[in-house]
């Protein structure tokens, strides 16, 4: 049986995205553009129901439509996603566009043009998963810089989150980035939607568009990369965190094991994506990849999908999936020797803190390929950096009249800025954790729990005050 995910693709980074991310999942799963199967591999179709549904024609070749809501407050972008090669390949009942647009204005995507559009998304979302037999949950696609993407992307999550709270919330965040920034409020509208992802998201992978800029520039050599370049790097990251749903394999894994094994604690779900092998396309002939090597680069500053460095944090878990023909044994240990030589990265309070997945399927024109989602505590650098624009800017109060006009109240802003504070925080908190001391004070509880004294000289610190 099939685990089914609905994807939403909300605002014009989640269309884009949404688009590229569609188009390599017809070439894994060999369907044309029409959505008819054109493929030789059985196992392409064995589980294409994860994220399509079978429609049959008598007479007809049986077409395979998207399981997916496209939702934008502007028309402009679906309707470019209509009229282009994918046109045919939507339902067209699953589009909800507005027509006054958000105007990179939070507020207006959460509280007045986003809102009045909620009734309809829902319905069309409710359609899509009462057509499923076991629904594993949503993917939303978006970007928090702007107005649609962060103000009705937060308000749909709240809302999903509302009405299924027993399935799993996985976002594709494109956040702002230090040295790319689209607009001016940007440090706005992110934190007001990291305010949002903290409350209602189960797993939550940031991307930005410098780590992509940089990453398709230095690796993949394309002299000026456009978004469609950008895109095509996130929908493989996007596809591999997919693949064991989709294709069957020696060691399994879904979202829910996925967000098992990857948040240690409920707040702390901010991922940061990795892919390999890059390569630019002209050296492939003189490419050979092998599993210790795509371990390697799965961890290299350089393939990861956001601008940070792990090195100034320290990693408290970590998933690994492989693609192709991959010995598990080889993968385990080659994951076991990175963990023993960087042991200063990984915490040791977590013990095999990294998990592997592996499916023999792997992406289309490579022989092999892996994904990582790593939680890290190096990605409190993310919010820091937007945390010191956004105080910037609200310290002097500008472009605050544009929210508050919305009816938005002022201290939704301090919420955001000191819930962002904490997170903060709680990562630096973890990151200073050690075992010892953990020891001692789990201890000290116990013995309070259990009206236990400890002698003074008890491993771990000496307990009088």
């Amino acid at each position: 049986m099939t685990r089914e995910i609905v994807n939403v693709q909300a605002g014009q980074a989640g269309n884009q995205v949404g688009e590229s991310f569609w188009r390599m999942l017809l070439a894994e799963h060999g369907l044309d553009e029409d959505g008819h199967y054109k493929g030789t591999d059985p196992l392409q179709l064995a589980r294409v129901g994860v994220f399509f549904n079978e429609v049959e024609h008598t007479g007809l070749p049986n077409k395979y439509v998207p399981r997916s809501v496209q939702v934008d407050l502007e028309e402009s972008v679906c309707d470019r996603l209509r009229s282009g090669p994918l046109g045919t390949l939507f339902r067209p009942d699953t589009y909800v566009t507005g027509s006054s647009g958000a105007g990179n204005n939070w507020a207006k995507g959460f509280y007045t043009e986003g809102a009045e559009l909620m009734d309809n998304i829902l319905d069309l979302v409710r359609k899509q998963t009462e057509a499923t037999d076991a629904l594993q949950g949503f993917q939303l696609i978006h970007s928090l810089g702007g107005g649609t993407g962060a103000g009705l992307g937060s308000l749909l999550l709240s809302k999903l989150r509302e009405e299924y709270p027993d399935r799993m919330l996985q976002t594709y965040s494109i956040l702002p980035s230090p040295k790319v920034s689209e607009t001016v409020v940007e440090p706005y509208n992110a934190m007001l939607s990291v305010h949002q992802l903290v409350e209602n998201s189960d797993m939550t992978l940031c991307i930005d568009n410098e780590a992509l800029y940089e990453l398709t520039q230095r690796t993949l050599k394309v002299k000026q990369p456009s978004f469609e370049d950008l895109n095509n790097v996130v929908s493989q990251v996007m596809c591999g965190v997919s693949t064991s749903l989709r294709f069957p394999g020696q060691l399994n894994g879904d979202l829910r094991k996925l967000a098992m094994n990857l948040v240690p604690f409920p707040r702390l779900h901010f991922l940061i994506p990795s892919y390999a092998p890059f390569y630019d396309p002209k050296a492939k002939a003189f490419m050979r990849w092998n599993v210790k090597d795509l371990t390697n680069a799965m961890f290299d500053r350089s393939n990861l999908l956001v601008a940070c460095d792990p090195r100034f944090g320290r990693y408290l878990t970590a998933a690994t999936i492989f693609r192709g023909k991959v010995a598990s044994q080889e993968a385990e240990q080659a994951v076991l020797e990175l963990q023993r030589k960087n042991s200063a990265q990984f915490v040791e309070w977590i013990p095999d803190n990294v998990s592997v997945s592996l499916c023999s399927v792997p992406p289309v024109g490579q022989t092999q390929a892996a994904t990582c989602l790593a939680n890290t505590t190096a990605v409190q650098e993310l919010f820091k950096r937007t945390l010191t624009q956004f105080a910037a800017m609200y310290k002097r109060r500008a472009f605050l009249h544009w929210y508050t006009g919305e009816g938005m109240d002022a201290m939704e802003f301090s919420e955001a800025e000191s819930n962002t504070h904490d997170l903060i925080a709680e990562y630096q908190q973890y990151q200073e954790a050690t075992a010892d001391e953990d020891e001692a004070e789990y201890e000290e509880e116990q013995a309070g729990a259990e009206g236990v004294e400890y002698e003074d000289n008890v491993e771990g610190g000496d307990y009088q005050e």
